[in-house]
């Protein structure tokens, strides 16, 4: 403490009892949010599939299958062994993700059940939690219309398998927490400077590539949803931990950058940054969705077509997500310090620096010119795959 100013610094920050725990501690997520509280507290123990060697600095990592009883017993027995029983916060992020749309037993397996097998394991061995903050969607929620926010008491109704099986596993925490008190994050769709967001790396992909599904929508254009930088998460999800003990036994939070791109903008942004010209986008009229349903069908079936276009987007076109985050700056004093609009130019300077870099990156097909230059050895060296 600086006794002149009274103004707290650096060197006072002393490293908290407790340990962390983080599920799905080797995504994107996971680990930027290990690598945030490594030192910040006794322990930060990240549970995945498979544990990196080496874990993060500062953190340790257990192989932990979510969908065993035993593989979560044995982790969390070890746990209790090596750093004891007092547990500051389980930041859970564990869960099934698909584009393809339709219900899978996964959903159940991983997100409901898994959620159910970690709960019971911490009570069944006696640890004492803190704190249970769990990665739901804003997607639970109602989709709004342009000029609608939606908050925390908005109308619960998922449309399609992802959130109903995130509402699934809000209500399982409600029934079995016990006296754990509990986060259900409902957190919007996530970015980095990288991109590393599913849907936003394949409109850039179509773009780029100038494929004809870049130039039809089959909603409104002036329709958008949320998304926040991965920094912006992480902040937020570090002052739920921070704050654990002024908050609710259970809150439900939004998080999300409350200003929407629509899809029009975001595809104007795209097509000056990568190709210096405008995009004309075709609204697809709602009469004709199922045409567009059925041709969406057939095309994923043809060699060459754009795999992530999928018949089900068709009906999840229109859907608008406007974020009213009161509850977020009221209890956390946390808003959104990067934004989209902000961070697509990063993106795109990053694709053009390196575009093979870009799209094993983001998990995108190669193009055949990517490919041959991916298979080429550079002077004097191996190839990239060796």
């Amino acid at each position: 403490m600086n006794t002149e100013t009274g103004i707290k610094t650096e060197s006072d920050n002393q490293t908290e009892s407790g340990i962390v725990i983080v599920t799905g501690s080797n995504g994107t997520i996971g680990d930027a949010v290990m690598r945030r509280f490594a030192g910040r507290f006794d322990d930060v123990v990240g549970f995945d599939r498979k544990a990196p060697n080496p874990p993060p600095r500062g953190c340790t990592a257990v192989a932990v299958d979510i969908t065993s009883d035993e593989s979560v017993r044995e982790g969390l027995l070890m746990i209790r062994e090596h750093h004891g029983a007092h547990v500051a916060s389980v930041i859970h992020l564990a869960a099934y993700y698909d584009f393809f749309g339709e219900p899978s037993e996964k959903y159940d397996k991983i997100t409901v059940r898994g959620t159910g097998r970690l709960l019971r394991g911490l009570r069944e061995l006696d640890f004492q939690v803190e704190q249970l903050v769990f990665s739901s969607t804003m997607l639970v929620h109602r989709p709004a219309e342009p000029g609608q926010f939606i908050n925390e008491d908005w109308a619960i109704e998922p449309t399609w398998a992802y959130p109903e099986s995130k509402v699934r596993t809000e209500q399982l925490i409600r029934d079995e927490r016990g006296d754990i008190p509990a986060v259900l994050l409902r957190i919007s769709g996530v970015y980095d400077d990288l991109c590393h967001s599913i849907p936003l790396a394949h409109q850039i992909q179509r773009i780029y590539e100038r494929k004809f599904t870049s130039r039809i929508y089959s909603g409104s254009t002036s329709h958008g949803q949320s998304f926040m930088h991965l920094d912006d998460l992480v902040d937020a999800i570090a002052l739920v931990v921070e704050r654990r003990a002024q908050l609710p036994l259970e809150l439900p939070i939004l998080l999300g950058e409350p200003e929407p791109l629509s899809y029009d903008e975001v595809q104007h942004t795209l097509a000056r940054l990568i190709h210096g010209e405008e995009l004309e986008t075709l609204e697809v009229p709602g009469a004709l969705a199922p045409l567009v349903k059925a041709g969406a069908w057939v095309m994923e079936k043809l060699p060459g077509a754009d795999p992530f276009i999928k018949p089900w987007m068709i009906d999840r076109a229109n859907d608008h997500y406007a974020l009213d985050i009161t509850r977020a700056r009221t209890l956390l004093g946390w808003e959104p310090k990067r934004s989209l609009r902000g961070t697509i130019p990063k993106m795109i300077a990053a694709l053009k620096a390196d575009p093979l870099g870009f799209y094993r990156e983001n998990n995108l097909e190669l193009t055949s010119e990517l490919q041959k230059q991916a298979e080429t050895p550079p002077e004097g060296g191996k190839s990239h795959d060796a």
